[in-house]
């Protein structure tokens, strides 16, 4: 009911040219909180500035919480997502990050089971959802010994040499860290990261202006 409270009164704001009113954003992990959110936030709030903007940011799942509990107007998942309205923003690969001294390092690139061996370090900000589907999609169990809320902590954990992970290409820093290697799994295995509502019919003008906007940028 909360919600719907909101998305009348972000019509009420439409009937005044969208002066007023706020958008509430739930973000995970690196990808969508540095690489996608600055620049549509930038572009939005030049086309809409008295349009108030609050970013929540945790583990993809409890964006999916908090969307199904109406806490948030929008948020970013990772496709698919079939119980809600969603659109396809980016695509990139899951990639096996290994300490740079380790004896699979040398491999130009690794399946799901060349990581069951070694301890493993799962991030829950990110898509661990996914890594967790895949491997419980090929049957394999790893060897979790690490759980990190934060990517950097996964990263500073492989970076040790005491784990190994997978993770999504679009979240790993720009600057390069000699401490680790990445490399490409096989068979590859993409990952599409989009915007999510829970029902677009009932979405406020501020929420469709800014899946309209992302749209736009991608």
């Amino acid at each position: 009911m909360l919600g719907l409270a909101n998305t009348l009164r972000q019509e009420a704001a439409d009937a005044r040219g969208m002066k007023r009113g706020t958008l509430r954003i739930g973000s995970f992990g690196p990808t969508s909180s540095i690489k996608l959110l600055p620049k549509i936030l930038q572009h939005f709030r030049a086309a809409h500035p008295g349009i108030e903007v609050h970013v929540d940011e945790g583990p993809d799942r409890q964006v999916i919480q908090w969307l199904e509990e109406r806490r948030i107007d929008i948020g970013f998942v990772v496709l698919p997502e079939e119980r809600f309205d969603t659109v396809a923003l980016l695509e990139d690969q899951m990639v096996a990050l290994l300490p740079a001294g380790h004896s699979l390092a040398a491999h130009h690139s690794l399946s799901l089971k060349d990581l069951c061996h070694d301890p493993f370090v799962l991030t829950e900000a990110g898509s661990s959802e996914l890594v967790s589907r895949l491997f419980n999609a090929a049957r394999l169990v790893p060897n979790i010994r690490y759980r990190c809320s934060q990517l950097l902590s996964t990263l500073d954990t492989v970076g040790r040499g005491d784990a190994l992970t997978v993770v999504a290409e679009s979240s790993l820093p720009v600057d390069d860290d000699r401490r680790y290697v990445k490399r490409p799994l096989s068979p590859p295995v993409k990952r599409q990261v989009g915007l999510a509502v829970l029902d677009k019919r009932q979405s406020s003008p501020a929420t469709l202006a800014f899946i309209e906007l992302a749209s736009s940028l991608s």
